[in-house]
């Protein structure tokens, strides 16, 4: 059983396309969401298009998608993600609204080798940053991997070895590897839409759950395009510049 995992991708459509593009090549069998489809991108209704036709075998909601739809206030979001959320309310169509308000909340067990969630398994809305965080997370997931997102940081955390560098040299396609076969992981697939590790490039992952193998991919996308939809769209004008920096 192979499975596609995707997170954060945040209304960008073009970031969206290239990731299955290129993970069409090695093929899946099931797709995993980890949420935060919408918010600071211009395309929400497309991506949720994009996404509800992928059949995902399971999916969370995230902190975006929660307050994108009105189940949350703003009140905790910056000024440019708040001026993204009144946008992507505005620009959501009632059924692609009520698709997203209904995602269920993490984490979700998709079977005997995984779990998901948004920010972590006791409190989806936490972000995991750190040893303290990750002990904590660890101690709440039975699955030999826990996939998260939240944090649009690349991050895989061993319970006996702690947290292994991911980083990408930042040219053409990169693919990193990771044996899974002990346990105890905690993954971050890193973001399809908004990376935030210094690498523009979109990132997601496949997990092998036979192989117990996870494999974790940069692959460029057309981010000048992204760009200027966001710029189309009157958005904040830091929401279309940190699409190039990768922050």
């Amino acid at each position: 059983m192979r499975y596609l995992v995707l997170s954060d991708v945040h209304a960008n459509l073009e970031a969206l396309h290239a990731v299955l593009t290129h993970a069409r090549i090695a093929g899946w069998d099931h797709v995993l969401v980890l949420g935060d489809i919408i918010g600071y991108g211009a395309d929400p209704n497309a991506v949720v298009d994009e996404i509800r036709a992928l059949s995902a075998r399971a999916i969370v909601r995230g902190n975006h998608d929660k307050v994108g739809t009105g189940l949350e206030p703003a009140s905790g979001f910056n000024p440019s993600a708040r001026a993204a959320i009144a946008w992507t309310q505005h620009a959501l169509t009632p059924e692609h609204t009520q698709w997203v308000c209904g995602l269920p909340m993490g984490p979700v067990t998709v079977d005997e080798a995984c779990t998901i969630c948004h920010g972590a398994p006791f409190d989806e809305d936490a972000y995991l940053e750190d040893q303290r965080d990750y002990r904590r997370a660890a101690s709440h997931v039975t699955a030999p991997v826990c996939f998260f997102g939240h944090t649009h940081v690349p991050v895989a955390w061993h319970s006996a070895e702690g947290q292994t560098p991911l980083r990408w040299p930042g040219s053409g396609i990169d693919v990193q590897v990771l044996d899974v076969r002990r346990g105890g992981w905690l993954i971050n697939p890193g973001s399809v839409g908004q990376p935030r590790d210094g690498d523009p490039r979109a990132a997601y992952g496949l997990f092998d759950a036979a192989a117990r193998t996870v494999t974790l991919v940069r692959v460029p996308y057309d981010v000048q395009a992204a760009q200027e939809k966001i710029r189309e769209a009157r958005l904040p004008e830091r929401l279309a510049l940190r699409l190039a920096l990768g922050h």
